[in-house]
């Protein structure tokens, strides 16, 4: 889809499809998009709206309609990332991850200097101000530089500090609304005070790259914190006698886990334990993709200043050998919920979606199969293969790959 390319202003009616709604799914429905809107979706023996005669037939040929899926925790792709791209930059990461299902995102940071941090809420800003073509940037997600120096992952450790309010004030200040999430160290000096202020700002306050004891995590929950990144990465494992920073976000309702469904940073057992723990509204699939997803392997790469080798699609700092965000796209996330970790394709689609969606104030746009709510929407064949993205009514291209 380029620049330019618009609605026929017929709209598209797709049908012959399962379509995975917030009521449960509806084998051999159909579904009309138009102008943008998801105008109408119904039975096979319920009658469509006669204005829906004129719009462009597909059949799905019993495929899987799904609503978009939504990134919460994205850093790049296609040889970019959010730190310092431009319009052009930003048009390529959010190009890649359309292609692969995601039609909304949050441009994830990492820790950095409070102006490195400021120049990219700036470029974001500008960004989302002017029509997105491909996957909507729907605000950002500031990972650090808040967190422990234990737990510093492939975070630059150079630039960990304590919560400065000063900091987050005049970020607000500066971009109302913008930032959707903040992940810090909720044991670090002064972060139960600043996580009431991320939640007095409407900002989902969220524990990552930590070293919280259970009760530390749970004291933060009692002020506001209520999402945990890429949970069992990064953060004070589970033990029988100390539950850790796992142990409370297993078990304290209050909390979203995010995990990172890739083979890689999570056993499938591990993601089978936290889908059966928090339920399917409690965990969100996430990517947590860094500049290499979508690119050739190598050693040519950074993340947050650090020098990352790609093997086999794994990232990993160079010095370390540590994990380095991810190459994941959505649609690999979710196919491997379905197919390794056994989780129902109604339940990886609502920890794909909805759950995201609501979590960052989405819930009445996007994220579900709704009348009246954004045409994000998503076909796969019955394989679960890709096969068309919709953003906003409109295809991303004549095949989504």
């Amino acid at each position: 889809m380029n620049r330019g390319d618009v609605d026929s202003g017929i709209g598209t009616l797709v049908k012959d499809a399962s379509l995975v709604t917030p009521n449960g799914v509806v084998d051999k429905g159909w579904i009309w998009l138009r102008d943008g809107v998801i105008q109408a979706i119904g039975a096979e023996d319920e009658a469509w709206p006669a204005e829906a005669n004129e719009a462009s037939r597909m059949d799905a040929k019993g495929g899987w309609v799904l609503p978009g899926f939504i990134d919460v925790h994205v850093h790049g792709g296609a040889g970019y990332d959010f730190m310092d791209a431009g319009p052009e930059g930003i048009d390529a990461i959010a190009r890649f991850h359309s292609q692969n299902g995601t039609t909304s995102l949050l441009a994830t940071t990492l820790t950095a200097s409070r102006e490195e941090l400021t120049a990219v809420l700036d470029r974001v800003a500008t960004y989302a101000a002017e029509p997105m073509p491909y996957a909507q940037v729907a605000g950002v997600h500031l990972e650090g530089p808040f967190i422990s120096p234990k737990w510093p992952g492939a975070q630059h450790p150079g630039y960990i500090v304590p919560p400065q309010a000063q900091w987050l004030d005049e970020w607000v200040a500066r971009h109302p609304g913008l930032i959707k999430i903040q992940t810090l160290a909720p044991e670090s000096e002064g972060a139960l005070d600043y996580i009431e202020r991320l939640a007095a700002y409407g900002i989902v306050p969220s524990c990552g790259h930590t070293d919280a004891t259970y009760d530390q995590v749970v004291a933060a929950a009692d002020r506001g914190l209520r999402h945990a990144v890429h949970t069992f990465n990064a953060m004070k494992p589970l033990h029988h006698r100390e539950p850790g920073t796992v142990g409370a976000v297993l078990t304290d309702d209050r909390i979203t886990a995010e995990v990172i469904a890739d083979g890689h940073h999570v056993h499938a057992a591990g993601l089978r334990i936290v889908a059966r723990m928090k339920g399917a509204d409690k965990v969100i699939l996430v990517t947590d993709a860094m500049s290499a997803a979508g690119m050739p392997d190598g050693d040519g790469y950074e993340l947050g200043g650090l020098p990352v080798v790609m093997m086999c699609g794994v990232a990993r700092l160079k010095a370390t050998g540590n994990l380095a965000g991810s190459t994941l796209t959505m649609i690999a996330a979710f196919q491997h919920m379905v197919r390794e970790v056994g989780v129902s394709i109604a339940d990886a689609s609502r920890m794909a979606s909805a759950n995201p969606a609501r979590e960052i104030g989405l819930g009445g746009v996007t994220g579900s199969l709704q009348a009246g709510l954004r045409a994000d929407v998503l076909l796969l064949d019955r394989a679960l293969e890709l096969r068309r993205v919709w953003t906003g009514g409109k295809p991303l291209s004549p095949e989504a790959k």
